[in-house]
């Protein structure tokens, strides 16, 4: 039961909202333009505000609304963690695009906020980290690694099971691997900057 529901957990993340909806309204692949990318902020380059808004909002729900259902199932804390990651990981390697997907922010964020349905801190307090990181550095890619990592470290001090923050760390840390180019323009001043 539990290898199910992780299966599931990678199916529904591999959903890649960003390109079906690119291609669906506009005509294009997305993986063709600007960063090559099919989340929400290279999705937006392609669509603008509004769709890349959208595009996150269905993201965070593809994971977190997948580990929420699982916990009316009683499942496991560490089942739960490991539901939450297969969805990233879906979305980062989905497996309709060859495994090449997205990097991961908005489907993680997800998780983090249905990890615990009543305990949603950590990760409201990691998206406002993320918007003032954003508003101050004007990086997009700035404001998703802190903001996730603060998201992560949030975790224990809410007293969420230790599951939870171990597969949180994995997770931002695969997201900031994900990010290294994004790191290397920063450093080289050639990031984009949020207008």
């Amino acid at each position: 039961m539990s290898l199910a529901w992780i299966v599931l957990g990678y199916l529904v993340g591999s959903i890649p909202t960003g390109y079906l909806v690119a291609r669906a309204v506009k005509g294009v692949d997305v993986r063709t333009v600007g960063s090559g990318n099919i989340g929400a902020t290279n999705a937006g380059r392609v669509l603008g505000r509004e769709w890349a808004i959208a595009i996150a909002v269905f993201d965070m729900l593809k994971g977190g609304v997948l580990v929420f259902i699982a916990t009316l199932f009683l499942l496991s804390p560490t089942t739960l963690a490991l539901i939450g990651a297969a969805a990233v990981i879906g979305h980062d390697f989905p497996v309709w695009l060859h495994f090449k997907g997205g990097k991961g922010v908005a489907t993680t964020f997800g998780v983090f906020g249905f990890f615990d349905f009543f305990n949603p801190w950590p990760a409201l307090l990691g998206g406002l980290v993320w918007y003032v990181t954003m508003r101050t550095t004007k990086y997009v890619s700035a404001g998703s690694m802190v903001g996730l990592l603060a998201s992560a470290l949030l975790m224990p001090v809410f007293n969420m099971p230790r599951a939870y923050y171990v597969v949180a760390l994995l997770l931002t840390a695969m997201s900031i691997w994900r990010h290294k180019s994004n790191i290397i323009k920063i450093l080289n001043g050639e990031e984009n900057r949020v207008t």
